[in-house]
């Protein structure tokens, strides 16, 4: 495994962060990775020197359910604390009481304070290594929030913020706001960015690269797309293998099978051959090779050997030619890249 310094911090972590959003998920009436397989990715994640964990207050069903098996995972292995970057997050309704009451969402200070003693409970911790905003709170003042996290800081239940997904324009007047009063501030992003993905995402990135703040981004391989496992038939529709993402959601198509999307995927797999490697791996590689920024990816693998097969991203390198003919085909212009 290869370690790098997380942004602007003082915590090292592995180029490779292993997320845990399914665990406790239930889709359709099925759980998309029980407690016995969350342990044994667990115990893959720590086997291959990846010592980054990625969850949120309301991962799995009931929300919390993956915080409290990573914590169970932790105490029954015998890990000590100090070997292991966890970050967690906050926004969104918590059920993991019940039904959410009107004080468990948000950003403000009574809901913060409530769901960092339940993430910490949980995760059998004293404290996070980061912790994230899930996303933007348009009903409280970014002051209060980011006051509020600046006293977790400081009482040391918390080292270092993250900012999930947002426009940059929220990135950048969170960042002033912290300036200003003399608080806290994002040290970690945590953005949708992958090589098929074209989205808006630059002024983000921009913000990021400026401020010298480490993006840890979320569906490095679009769904899967970036697998290479997908097919396009002539009249343009998507063929996904059975139990796939694809086949789960309509949204997949719209948001990972643009036509230039089809193009990075070619030049993915014309880099894969030449490196012989997988066209995940190249994926992984193309993001955690940015220079304007720490770029550590999250793997939200659903098996063991599909974790396996991401860690070997780190076992080559992109030559420059290689990591500008993906970039050619995202139709970027080279500004800011490598």
């Amino acid at each position: 495994m290869e370690y790098t310094t997380l942004g602007d911090t003082g915590t090292t972590v592995s180029r490779l962060c292993f997320g845990t959003w399914r665990f406790g998920k239930e889709s359709d009436g099925t759980v998309e990775t029980d407690r016995k397989e969350a342990h044994e990715l667990l115990d893959t994640a720590w086997d291959n020197g990846i010592n980054f964990i990625d969850t949120a207050n309301v991962y799995g069903d009931p929300n919390g359910t993956s915080e409290e098996w990573i914590g169970e995972w932790l105490e029954d292995r015998d890990i000590h604390r100090e070997d292991i970057v966890i970050a967690s997050k906050v926004y969104f309704p918590f059920d993991g009481r019940g039904e959410p009451g009107p004080n468990d969402s948000g950003l403000g200070r009574k809901h913060i304070r409530a769901q960092i003693e339940g993430t910490l409970e949980r995760l059998g911790t004293d404290y996070l290594d980061l912790y994230y905003i899930h996303r933007w709170d348009e009903n409280t003042p970014i002051r209060e929030t980011m006051q509020t996290l600046t006293e977790l800081v400081r009482e040391g239940k918390v080292h270092y913020l993250g900012a999930s997904s947002m426009a940059a324009w929220k990135l950048t007047k969170a960042l002033w706001e912290s300036d200003v009063e003399g608080l806290e501030r994002f040290d970690v992003t945590q953005p949708m960015f992958n090589a098929a993905d074209t989205d808006d995402v630059g002024d983000y990135l921009d913000v990021c690269a400026d401020q010298d703040i480490a993006v840890c981004p979320y569906s490095p391989l679009a769904g899967g797309f970036l697998t290479g496992k997908y097919e396009r038939t002539e009249d343009g529709t998507v063929v996904a293998p059975d139990g796939s993402r694809g086949s789960l959601t309509d949204l997949f198509e719209d948001r990972y099978t643009s036509e230039t999307a089809w193009e990075v995927l070619e030049a993915v797999e014309s880099v894969a051959d030449q490196v012989d490697a997988t066209p995940a791996q190249v994926s992984l590689r193309w993001l955690m090779e940015q220079d304007r920024f720490t770029c550590v990816p999250i793997v939200g693998a659903r098996t063991s050997d599909q974790l396996e097969e991401n860690v070997g991203a780190v076992e080559f390198e992109l030559s420059d030619e290689q990591f500008g003919r993906i970039d050619d085909a995202r139709g970027g212009d080279g500004d800011g890249y490598r």
